[in-house]
């Protein structure tokens, strides 16, 4: 492993950037203050005495920055910025302070780095995620317009047809007595009808993009899964980015949420949203350990047997 010469610590915003440098042979710390554009950022860190390794935090920055420093050949990690550890009592938050404790990390390796994506990956992704956020802006239109028919006690009679071509027929005859109200129907049946086109010309895009895309065969197994078509998979790939990252299924569930909540307090561990059960029923009130009889049951202290007195002879 080649000796560091230079480390640095980025706190990167959109307008400036705070560089910490610490000198790996004096143990000198100099703080520069950089405008936030990543050519500059990278002319300073190129023109440091190398080797030079850097960091910075993952924001809504990217990773444009990080990709710029490695094909310059300066190294770059880009650290989780939820396991940045943090003392307690440390209440003061300063660009400075911020960018000091990233260099002092990096020295000692105590920063979790994540996945940098290429371009390619990083705009798919992107495109995605605007379909997502189409599909919630369109889900809050659809209840503005039902909410709205919903005061004017204007109610659909359809069987679990909302929102079908039924649906919008009945919404174009549906007419409002206040000349305000009706403006508003009509300006929320357009801002609905906006956004489906919006929506399927994105997934349209994303299903043109798919063949060429770095995850084209990771698609097409995904599909081979029922349940999965191409919109599924395209999600999946986009925000797990490279599967063989992950050596072991629990590591892939873990970082997808999927793997239920454990903590052990000193009365006992409680795992997910399980209740807690009995100790003394030890597997719950629906089984039993095995060999146990009807005998053995009702002679326990806590039984209704052993609390009842025997029956006279």
């Amino acid at each position: 492993m080649t000796k560091v010469r230079t480390w640095v610590g980025l706190d990167v915003h959109a307008a400036k950037t705070v560089a910490c440098v610490v000198d790996a042979e004096s143990g000198e710390m100099t703080v520069h203050r950089l405008p936030g554009e990543a050519a500059a950022v990278v002319a300073f860190c190129v023109g440091l005495p190398g080797p030079v390794r850097v960091a910075y935090e993952a924001g809504p920055t990217g990773f444009g920055l990080a990709r710029a420093l490695l094909a310059a050949g300066v190294g770059c990690v880009v650290a989780a910025a939820g396991k940045i550890e943090r003392p307690a009592q440390d209440r003061v938050k300063t660009d400075v302070r911020d960018a000091e404790r990233l260099v002092r990390l990096l020295m000692i390796d105590g920063l979790h780095p994540v996945r940098v994506p290429s371009g390619e990956e990083e705009a798919l992704r992107d495109l995605v995620r605007a379909r997502e956020d189409l599909r919630g802006d369109l889900m809050r239109a659809r209840h503005r317009l039902g909410k709205l028919l919903l005061r004017h006690d204007v109610r659909y009679h359809g069987d679990g047809d909302n929102w079908t071509h039924r649906h919008r027929d009945w919404l174009s005859k549906v007419r409002l007595q206040e000349p305000g109200a009706q403006a508003t129907l009509l300006d929320y049946l357009g801002a609905i009808d906006a956004l489906i086109i919006r929506r399927d010309h994105v997934e349209a895009t994303i299903t043109q993009l798919v063949p060429a895309s770095p995850w084209a065969q990771d698609i097409a197994r995904l599909r081979c899964l029922r349940g999965i078509e191409t919109l599924t998979a395209v999600g999946l790939c986009s925000e797990i980015g490279d599967f063989h990252r992950f050596d072991q299924p629990s590591r892939l569930m873990s970082y997808l949420g999927l793997v239920p909540r454990s903590s052990a307090p000193a009365t006992g561990a409680a795992k997910g949203r399980s209740p807690a059960q009995d100790p003394s029923t030890r597997a719950g009130c629906w089984s039993k350990p095995p060999g146990t009889t009807a005998a053995h049951r009702g002679s326990g202290p806590n039984s209704n047997t052993a609390s009842k007195a025997s029956p006279p002879p």
